[in-house]
């Protein structure tokens, strides 16, 4: 039985890759920040509490482990830390711990585009780790995931108000992938070896459409404004010249997102119709 190590577990990601593991009779260590973390997770065999951030925080916590497993990134966390902190040096600490061991293989999940997009604040660190990871020697696999389910709640938020605003015509196309369906293709692309798989989900939207199905799973009219271009660079401008990296970096890529298309290959069953309206009731039930 592979024994793995799962860092970033708390997040959206990370705790489908737990369950997943675990539904596929894995062992698996978690990394955890603190002792109340644990409540997060209902079967896992161990638990690894240290800061990745601080190298001397996690020594051997790669001992007896055959996969290493990182979705640590910083994209909405506001803890003074940078992406340079996080992103990069957290998961090159984390490396160095897996060289020690003699890992079988590490998978780390960046972003679709991500090496393409290495001048945006939030691309520029997780991109440098990449480097690092290709050049370790050790066997890797570099997911790169179209936006998950969990990023469509932008457009969610903007339908709550009656409205959602685009940028540009809104034609432009993605298809993001739910949390449980990354977490598959994340172990079976470790069990295949594949090095450096595009992810996305089963449905390809407009934006024009993604704007639309959010607005319906409110119960409210279609009503769609359409800004003009300019207003977007002109805000990524101003965020990055009177904001911090932290603060701009999340709205920069936002940003640049909204005029790109994104399509990755198509994997998974679930439908953005039905997480939207998962959220809608548990927001609802929330106020």
């Amino acid at each position: 039985m592979k024994k793995i190590l799962i860092a970033g577990a708390t997040g959206y990601l990370g705790q489908h890759l737990v369950r997943e593991l675990k539904q596929r009779g894995y062992w698996v260590r978690v990394l955890i920040r603190k002792e109340s973390q644990k409540k997060l997770f209902e079967n896992v065999d161990e638990f690894f509490i240290g800061q990745i951030t601080q190298s001397e925080t996690i020594q051997q916590i790669t001992r007896g482990i055959d996969w290493v497993m990182t979705t640590v990134g910083i994209t909405r966390q506001k803890d003074g830390l940078t992406y340079m902190d996080v992103d990069y040096q957290g998961n090159a600490n984390l490396l160095q711990e897996a060289l020690k061991s003699r890992v079988e293989k590490f998978l780390y999940v960046s972003a679709i585009n991500g090496d393409k997009l290495r001048h945006l604040k939030i691309f520029e660190a997780k991109e440098m780790f990449v480097d690092e990871l290709k050049a370790s020697g050790l066997n890797y696999v570099i997911m790169r995931p179209n936006g998950f389910f969990s990023d469509m709640r932008d457009f969610l938020n903007m339908a709550k108000g009656g409205r959602v605003y685009l940028f540009g015509d809104g034609n432009q196309r993605l298809n993001p992938i739910h949390g449980a369906d990354l977490a598959k293709v994340c172990v079976d692309k470790m069990v295949s070896g594949e090095k450096e798989p595009t992810v996305g989900g089963p449905e390809i939207f407009t934006q024009n459409e993604l704007a639309a199905l959010a607005l319906r799973s409110w119960g409210k009219k279609i009503k769609i404004t359409h800004l003009p271009d300019w207003i977007r660079k002109f805000t990524i401008w101003i965020v990055r010249t009177f904001t911090s990296s932290i603060t701009y970096g999340p709205i920069e890529f936002f940003l640049t997102a909204m005029a790109l298309e994104n399509i990755a290959t198509s994997y998974g069953n679930h439908k953005l119709e039905d997480f939207f309206k998962e959220e809608v009731k548990k927001l609802k039930e929330n106020e």
